[in-house]
């Protein structure tokens, strides 16, 4: 009965699980806090490893182990492989400029033709373009750049060098500058972006084995969160994930790339050799939990007051761009209240208008997903704010489809131990890990309609600001 380890260095905090290899069944876990802000120095992500394999009980007896980290995030290493500065993280919107001017560069569609995505403020290649024009000292001094998870598996596996920096598909697939479809870096993208082409992590396959640690473990490839997420739920062809995390995500798996000139879908690949097409809004469980602040409450009474107001909040809708918006791409935007009548202003419709808000984002991501032919057999509702009553019985309806809410559990940091596992076991397909799914009950999607309806409204209207 190996053991296998999987790492979630996630934006808040490094969360470590030990599994059992065969049938992913728990045995110990461990967890450390990260600092908060949109840039962070990364030898905090180590130490808060570090931190939470202790809290796990150590990795002695654990044979192999792989790191799911955070999308998008710069780090840049000199040529002995020491930080140049801070990381700017996924939610760092100061490069916002940098990807409109990408983006005008080239135009929408031959960046989606590229590579799978149009850029954002979030992707790593407008990060380049931002640090060549604001910090150049810095820039002159990076030899090597990559991805949080990247950064923690070159130190796990020890050798120093930037030169032997990996990476996976998923993870890449995220940077808007590798492309799913030819498999390979687009150096010219990076050149235009950065003005030189740094050194690039070498790109591995699904379950490549990376190295093999000082103290004896098999090191996987490791992946982004999401493509973690995805394999720890174990979905496949026709599941859709909508997650509600510090940022809301709808993503499914995929046989075939997408590209969406229009920037709403991010065509990214997943950690098995197939796709991960991927919507994504900055604006989820905070929604959540500043509504309930603001309400002088908690989230429990804010579960409580939205289950006393009618679908449709009386007419209220909340457009939830409290920290900007990636999808829309609305970066400078601040969140708006709408249709304030005398008989609506209640706390009971203001929390019921939070939760509508987000869904409905979320909502718009499937319709996306949809019009570029992704099946929706079953949606698996994810993340903290999934737990809330208040979201389950409004996400069928709003969602139009049949929706299951898998037993609370740490996905990310299990997709990479699954990962770790198959890894570990050289065998063709990933060992098979059961997930407890609950499903809600189906809701009325007429109820919502005047919902999603104003919620668009509001949208456009904040378009055309």
């Amino acid at each position: 009965m190996p053991l296998v380890a999987g790492v979630d260095s996630s934006t808040q905090s490094c969360k470590v699980v030990v599994r059992d290899a065969d049938t992913g069944a728990p045995v110990r876990d461990g967890q450390a806090e990260h600092p908060s802000g949109t840039q962070v120095d990364p030898r905090h992500w180590w130490t808060a490893l570090h931190t939470a394999v202790d809290r796990a009980g150590g990795l002695d007896d654990v044979a192999a182990v792989s790191v799911a980290g955070q999308q998008h995030g710069l780090v840049c290493l000199d040529e002995d492989g020491e930080i140049v500065r801070t990381a700017s993280l996924w939610n760092d919107l100061a490069p916002a400029a940098a990807a409109d001017e990408l983006t005008a560069e080239l135009g929408p569609q031959q960046w989606a033709e590229a590579v799978g995505s149009v850029p954002r403020a979030s992707f790593t290649v407008a990060k380049l373009r931002w640090l060549a024009e604001f910090d150049p000292d810095s820039a002159a001094r990076t030899a090597a750049v990559c991805l949080p998870h990247d950064y923690l598996t070159w130190r796990l596996a020890g050798s120093g060098d930037p030169a032997r920096v990996t990476t996976d598909r998923g993870d890449a697939s995220g940077t808007g500058y590798w492309s799913p479809r030819s498999s390979r870096y687009r150096e010219d993208l990076v050149e235009r972006a950065f003005g030189s082409v740094p050194h690039l992590p070498r790109v591995c396959g699904p379950a490549e084995p990376v190295a093999t640690t000082a103290g004896g473990l098999t090191l996987g490839p490791g992946t982004g969160d999401n493509m973690g997420a995805a394999l720890g739920l174990g979905i496949g062809p026709g599941d859709v994930v909508v997650s509600l995390g510090t940022s809301g995500t709808v993503f499914a798996v995929g046989r075939q790339p997408v590209s969406d000139p229009a920037g709403d879908i991010a065509g990214f690949c997943d950690a098995t050799g197939r796709f991960l097409p991927l919507v994504c809004t900055l604006n989820a469980a905070r929604v959540l939990s500043s509504t309930a602040a603001m309400l002088g409450t908690d989230l429990d009474g804010l579960n409580r007051l939205a289950g006393q107001a009618e679908p449709g909040a009386g007419g209220l809708t909340l457009l939830p761009y409290l920290e900007g918006e990636r999808t829309p791409n609305l970066p400078d935007a601040a969140g708006t209240i709408t249709g304030l009548r005398t008989t609506n202003m209640t706390p009971a419709n203001l929390a019921r208008a939070a939760v509508e808000g987000m869904l409905c984002g979320l909502a718009d991501g499937l319709d996306r997903l949809r019009e570029y032919g992704v099946a929706i057999n079953r949606v698996l509702l994810t993340g903290g704010a999934a737990r809330s009553p208040a979201v389950q019985q409004a996400a069928p309806a709003l969602f139009d489809a049949d929706v299951e809410v898998p037993t609370v559990d740490e996905y990310v940091a299990i997709g990479a131990a699954r990962q770790a596992a198959w890894t570990l076991s050289g065998a063709q397909e990933p060992p098979h890990w059961d997930v407890v799914r609950t499903r809600l009950p189906a809701g009325d999607p007429a109820a919502v309609r005047p919902a999603r309806e104003s919620y668009r409204k509001a949208r456009e209207r904040m378009h055309s600001v």
